[in-house]
């Protein structure tokens, strides 16, 4: 099925999408989803990557492959009846980095420095002393066996509840993504409102969504038409259902690089993080710190300026 998105024509619209939402399964089965950016190869499968200053994604793929996509956000896209689209299927991801830009990966360079050309930056000193694990790419190849378009919903904002969990930083998002599992375990993702009350956050869930009770989540994320002024956050709880439909317990709140509007000292405690993580995954398999082939990437850049 790995041509499925060729045959029914929506890797043009797929590609118009500036991120999407990628979901994975953790050790204790739980789905997690943050925000990335990828691109429709010419066999049809999805090319995503990540760094191994950040691989929690590689590792949850290499454990179990179910995972899921869902392109829901058409800020900066162009299109002009955008629907949310969910993609479903199975991934593989090889322990093996890949420090230089060739084939499809460089056609994803490519569109990063086109559609984030804050990006482009990094190619320069002093940035190159400092940001070189942004360029140690881990690839994550998905095969989908489910493509399923659904409305995106009417937009509203949630009502703050100060002591209800991450019910604060929801409150600023006139829509969140749920994150949770079908009844086999397998991620599922879906764009919808929410509104806190007592005891949890009550999700708007579609009658032919496949959705189990379990872990789940509530993810916010926001950027600019340039994929600037990024943030995140990640509601975690576990999803229940009563008679008015489904509810979600929160239990912790994920909020990577702090809260919008963080200043350099967090920037810099995060580029720590990473560079530290890069470390380990390269000690950890007796590996040498790959040398990173400037002159590639900038020649790309070149020709994205030039465009």
């Amino acid at each position: 099925m790995s041509d499925l998105i060729l045959r029914l024509s929506v890797g043009e619209v797929l590609d118009s999408y500036r991120t999407c939402e990628f979901a994975t399964l953790t050790r204790s089965g739980a789905p997690v989803a943050w925000p990335t950016t990828g691109i429709v190869a010419e066999d049809g499968t999805f090319l995503l990557t990540t760094s191994i200053g950040l691989p929690q994604k590689a590792f949850n793929v290499r454990r179990d492959p179910r995972v899921a996509l869902l392109f829901s956000d058409p800020l900066g896209s162009g299109l002009a009846n955008p629907e949310q689209i969910l993609v479903r299927g199975e991934a593989s991801c090889p322990d093996e980095i890949r420090a230089a830009p060739s084939g499809d990966l460089a056609r994803l360079w490519a569109r990063l420095m086109e559609r984030q050309p804050s990006s482009q930056a990094y190619l320069d000193w002093p940035a190159t002393k400092f940001t070189d694990f942004y360029f140690m790419r881990l690839v994550i190849t998905v095969t989908p066996t489910e493509i399923v378009n659904r409305p995106l919903p009417e937009f509203d904002h949630s009502a703050p509840r100060p002591h209800l969990l991450g019910a604060d930083v929801l409150a600023g998002y006139p829509s969140v993504v749920l994150t949770a599992v079908d009844e086999s375990g397998a991620p599922v993702l879906h764009r919808t409102t929410v509104t806190a009350e007592d005891g949890g956050f009550r999700v708007v869930v579609p009658a032919n969504l496949p959705v189990a009770a379990g872990p789940a989540g509530l993810l916010v994320h926001t950027h600019d038409e340039k994929l600037a002024k990024l943030h995140s956050a990640s509601v975690r709880g576990t999803l229940t259902a009563d008679e008015r439909g489904w509810l979600l317990v929160p239990e912790r709140l994920v909020e990577p690089g702090g809260r919008r509007g963080a200043g350099a000292l967090e920037t810099v405690r995060t580029l720590r993080g990473f560079r530290a993580a890069t470390r380990r995954y390269l000690d950890k398999r007796g590996w040498d710190r790959p040398e990173i082939p400037w002159r590639d990437y900038r020649a790309i850049r070149a020709t994205v300026r030039k465009s």
